[in-house]
């Protein structure tokens, strides 16, 4: 049988669709050849069907169904960078009047995308409205029962991600009515019964998820028939699986529904079988949660060593890609918190007496987080000598992980993505460990602790709390009680803000009892350097108290957010001329942002520099800021600071508006910059804050200001007062004629602290880097 053309193509897919029953009509079939991309597509071999199409498009130009399965497998692979741009050129197509792919009408399929990736991103709320317009795309335009399937399962499962219960009830018992009518064939029930279990599970009801999708069973017999029949004719080879793209995700759903409602022989014998189809590694999202679970079975086993390695593959999955947002755990709606796996590990490692190897993994997950959170950000800085080979190399980066996720690369293409980031680690190192997961070895963290220094890290998943001491010498590992820990830090946090009060006292004692005193023999030297974690990181620690002593008064304190920092921050070059920039006081168009005690602070700190820049008002401007900034050695600001929980990329520091933008300075901005400061200092409101995520969570202005340039930053944790502020901070400056950095601070909180007793005033501020 010949068909040619753009008509030929949809006219094989749509007779082979009816051959598999997709649309319950019986027909003989033809000897239909199933073109490569629907094979590819149908088996869920993502990664071979970007390769195959991208190669198609440079020879012509890809019609709608060639962006539609193009769109589809730059989604399952998570390349939001790509995937973004297809789904504009197929809304394009689809608005010009090309609707049809497949055989069906999919005007709905671009929303229906973009409410998966604002599933992934965590955006429920924009999940739900992508999805609703969808819906309404379909109920307007009549569609056919799969393209009502996809935009039906986006809505009932944004909406119980979203909370909203009802509405994911609602459209459960939507796709609950459609399996009943059968209308589209065994392969759309498929969809529709997955649609429906993961809403069930994203609403947490596994005994429900488990009964949806038993009723796929009845169609297994169909979709044997159906693989043999085309196989007969020729359509396919006995090889291809035409139904892995649902099948994966349903066998998923199965075994995950088993596990979690206690069955677990049999979801064991379930998972062991997923693992071996060939196809399941290829899906890493679905890999890593198997692999994990798998982990889990094993340590309820008493089998540790086989957890930590089922653990350590899972982990491996996660890391191979550049970015894991919660990705295909949100697709089948159970949202997968990649953080677990770590926190499981680094318990099974330290119940095995391995306290070096957990910490280091403790580390791997900060710099995980860190990835993620900065994987939309494609504009990093580099030295100007490396810029090229930087562009160069992260461009060859992204072009090996794409290859390497091909199922026939193999190793040898496995090898050169890693050869390639670790040229790009030897170029630019930094840069290096914010697109890719580079593990920095417990022994090298160890060697660049200075002398008479202890390093103390937390890291803590729910009521499990563990502090991990290192010094050059030694690794040792701790349990700590973690219960409640979140509450005490609220409730100092609270009292803090109350400066005439003495109710912070207590708080401050319990969480030095919880934090430091089981730790006490261990830190013999007289510097700390704290890597918090979680809510740890709103913790002012230089303010919890033993009885009537301060940490303050025992220890010079500094941060980082996280140990492997501290191969970046030790002796960067800074600007030859020992000058101020002292920004303060911005005209932000509103006099109730005016701080008059900020340009005083501001113009005071100059007065110290022979060689001194003051800006203030309508002269502070972030375009000032970047022009001049390079140029000085001591950078200070004394302005408003936003920070942004959700986004934590547009956090950042009110600075004036010119002609050239509205002056928010944001943490994204400071990764495209390249400063050369010996101190940033921050001396505005909640500039040390970050989001708390799952896992190294706080990435605020700090973190982009170190990756700017700065070997150290001094940042508040709380609204400040003008007055004190402005008296620690003229303390501060004098004493960094005298001392380091880190005592110049001390001494001047302690200073402050004779004046104004409460620490509302004192303790806000910590030092980040370099002492």
């Amino acid at each position: 049988m010949q068909l040619k053309g753009e008509k030929g193509r949809h006219m094989k897919t749509l007779m082979l669709l009816i051959c598999l029953g997709l649309l319950a009509i019986s027909v003989s079939c033809p000897a239909v050849t199933v073109p490569k991309a629907d094979r590819l597509a149908s088996g869920a071999r993502y990664a071979e069907l970007e390769a195959y199409l991208e190669d198609q498009a440079k020879k012509h130009p890809p019609g709608t169904k060639e962006l539609f399965l193009l769109c589809g497998a730059y989604f399952n692979l998570k390349e939001y960078h790509k995937l973004f741009p297809c789904v504009d050129q197929l809304q394009a197509r689809i608005d010009r009047g090309d609707r049809t792919a497949m055989g069906f009408d999919i005007s709905a399929m671009p929303a229906v995308l973009r409410a998966l990736s604002d599933i992934d991103f965590g955006n429920y709320g924009g999940a739900v409205a992508q999805a609703a317009k969808a819906y309404e795309i379909v109920q307007q335009r009549h569609l056919s029962p799969w393209m009502r399937v996809q935009a039906l399962s986006a809505l009932a499962l944004s909406t119980a991600l979203h909370g909203e219960r009802a509405q994911a009830e609602k459209y459960a018992r939507l796709l609950g009515e459609m399996a009943k009518k059968n209308a589209g064939g065994f392969v759309v029930l498929t969809d529709i019964l997955n649609g429906q279990a993961r809403a069930y599970m994203a609403l947490g009801d596994f005994h429900r998820s488990l009964a949806t999708i038993k009723q796929d069973e009845a169609a297994a017999g169909e979709r044997q028939s159906a693989m043999t029949m085309t196989v007969k004719i020729g359509a396919i080879s006995a090889q291809d699986d035409l139904f892995a793209f649902n099948q994966l995700p349903r066998a998923f759903i199965f075994n995950k529904s088993l596990y979690e409602t206690g069955q677990v022989s049999k979801a064991k014998a379930g998972y062991d079988k997923l693992l071996a189809h060939p196809q399941t590694k290829d899906n890493g999202d679905i890999y890593w949660l198997i692999l994990f679970d798998r982990g889990k079975i094993a340590q309820a086993e008493g089998k540790l060593q086989e957890a930590i390695d089922f653990y350590r593959r899972a982990i491996e999955v996660i890391e191979r890609q550049r970015s894991t947002i919660n990705t295909e755990a949100s697709k089948i709606g159970f949202v997968g918190n990649k953080q677990q796996v770590y926190h499981a590990l680094v318990a099974a490692l330290l119940a095995a007496g391995q306290p070096a190897q957990a910490f280091e993994y403790v580390e791997r997950s900060k710099s995980r987080a860190l990835v993620d959170l900065l994987a939309a950000q494609k504009d990093f800085a580099a030295p100007p000598a490396d810029q090229k080979q930087v562009s160069v190399l992260l461009t060859e980066l992204d072009a090996q992980e794409a290859r390497a996720r091909v199922k026939k690369a193999g190793a040898a293409r496995s090898s050169r993505a890693l050869q390639v980031k670790q040229r790009l680690q030897a170029v630019a190192p930094e840069l290096a460990s914010l697109v890719t997961v580079m593990p920095v070895a417990a022994a090298k963290i160890q060697s660049l602790l200075q002398p008479d220094e202890v390093l103390v890290e937390y890291y803590y998943e729910g009521d499990d709390l563990y502090a991990f001491v290192v010094t050059k010498e030694a690794i040792q590992g701790f349990k700590l009680q973690g219960r409640q820990m979140l509450a005490d830090i609220r409730q100092l946090r609270a009292a803090l803000e109350q400066p005439q009060s003495q109710d912070y006292v207590a708080p401050a004692q319990k969480l030095y009892a919880r934090l430091i005193t089981p730790l006490e023999a261990s830190l013999t030297g007289k510097k700390l350097l704290i890597v918090a974690h979680g809510a740890l990181h709103y913790l002012p620690v230089n303010a919890l108290m033993t009885g009537h002593e301060y940490l303050l008064d025992r220890y010079s304190l500094r941060q980082l957010p996280s140990a492997s920092v501290l191969q970046f921050v030790k002796a960067l070059p800074t600007s030859p001329a020992k000058g101020v920039l002292a920004l303060g006081n911005p005209d932000l168009g509103n006099p109730k942002y005016d701080l008059k005690s900020a340009q005083e602070e501001a113009e005071a700190i100059a007065k110290d520099f022979p060689r001194a820049k003051v800006l203030v008002r309508k002269e502070a401007t972030k375009t000032a800021f970047i022009t001049l900034g390079p140029q000085f050695s001591y950078i200070h600001f004394a302005t408003h600071g936003r920070f942004d929980p959700d986004q934590p990329l547009h956090s950042g520091l009110l600075l004036a508006r010119d002609a050239q933008g509205n002056g928010f300075l944001s943490l994204g901005d400071l990764y495209s910059l390249r400063l050369q400061a010996d101190l940033v200092t921050l001396s505005a409101c909640d500039t040390g804050l970050g989001k708390i995520r799952n896992g190294d969570d706080v990435v605020g202005l700090t973190r982009g200001f170190l990756y700017a340039g700065s070997n150290t930053i001094v940042a508040s944790l709380w609204e400040v007062d003008d007055q004190a502020t402005s008296y620690l901070m003229q303390q501060f400056y004098a004493g960094l004629k005298k001392s380091n950095k880190g005592e110049a601070l001390r001494q001047a909180q302690l200073a402050t602290r004779k004046k104004f007793q409460h620490p509302y005033y004192w303790a806000a501020f910590e030092l980040t880097g370099i002492i």
